[in-house]
């Protein structure tokens, strides 16, 4: 009847088993469900966190969104490193993008994660450590390296693995499994494709840069960090701000859902008039307010109402 493949955003996840039930879980919990299985609808997870990190995470209550565990939602599997560059193009990215994250040096970022690592959820007092995001530091720190590690190892196509394995090239084996996933000839159509995160940036990359990656009937991303010029300047060849909307391979609507307070989507959150179709505004933008403190989570995206709403519409139930 239709399929939906779903990608990840940065930092660790539960095995790839694991995680998509979680997503679907999400989607029949929400208070406009929509039942995959129960509609008959097909979907499948491109998966790439093994390819960064040495083991999945194992408990998965933080991605259910049951619990407000903010720390093993970012990384469950102990820090990210940050990613040290190769040249003065890497090194000027990393810096650009840090700064869009903190103004603080990494001194000052220690002193804030200590001072504030006994206080799980922000109060009045951890306030004055806080800058364009409000969040604690003890947490952002872990995200803000997952974040810049993970994008950088990808634009840049770094040759990494996690301790013991061999390295492979990031960007082409994400590609790989990405146009795998689409191409797959079990899936059935409409197709559409909901990316969260990172996710947002491989799925755009593929759609509008790689040339054997197939049709697909809608595109969904939310607390996507596309929006940011960083990013944008390493999608060329491809990306234009008058000319970007993947048309040759998205033929159907592009819809893109963010939280203000989303740390990895708040910079610069809307979409449409970076990503045009012939000089004209094609996504459509919505913005939406998921509770609790850390509002990056997928679950609570897909919890959205906005959400379910669009994905009904681009699966013609």
């Amino acid at each position: 009847m239709a399929h939906v493949t779903f990608i990840h955003g940065i930092s660790n996840q539960p095995a790839p088993d694991e995680l998509l039930p979680v997503w679907c879980r999400a989607l029949a919990d929400a208070a406009a469900p929509v039942s995959l299985s129960d509609s008959g609808i097909s979907s499948s997870l491109v998966y790439w966190a093994d390819l960064m990190y040495h083991e999945p995470i194992a408990d998965t209550s933080a991605h259910e969104g049951v619990l407000e565990n903010t720390a093993a939602a970012i990384d469950g599997a102990g820090d990210a490193e940050m990613p040290i560059p190769s040249t003065a193009e890497e090194a000027a990215f990393i810096r650009a993008l840090r700064g869009k994250l903190t103004t603080l040096s990494d001194a000052e970022l220690a002193d804030a994660e200590m001072e504030l690592a006994e206080q799980p959820m922000v109060t009045e007092g951890a306030q004055a450590a806080l800058e364009r995001v409000p969040l604690p530091w003890f947490i952002k720190r872990p995200m803000m390296k997952a974040f810049l590690r993970d994008v950088h190892h990808y634009l840049f196509d770094v040759e990494f693995a996690p301790g013991g394995r061999p390295p492979v090239h990031i960007r082409q084996t994400i590609r790989r499994r990405f146009t795998a996933a689409v191409c797959a000839p079990a899936v059935s159509r409409p197709h559409v494709v909901v990316a969260h995160s990172m996710g947002t940036v491989i799925a755009y990359d593929c759609l509008k840069r790689v040339a054997d990656c197939d049709k697909i009937d809608g595109l969904i991303t939310i607390g996507s960090p596309l929006g940011l010029d960083e990013i944008q300047d390493k999608l060329q060849p491809g990306w234009s701000r008058e000319d970007g909307f993947p048309g040759t391979s998205l033929i159907g609507r592009w819809v893109n859902l963010f939280d203000r307070l989303d740390p990895v989507a708040g910079f610069d959150a809307q979409l449409a008039n970076d990503y045009r179709r012939g000089g004209l505004g094609q996504i459509e933008d919505i913005v939406i307010q998921n509770p609790g403190v850390w509002r990056h989570s997928a679950t609570k995206y897909l919890r959205q109402p906005r959400f379910t709403a669009a994905l009904r519409e681009m699966l013609q139930l």
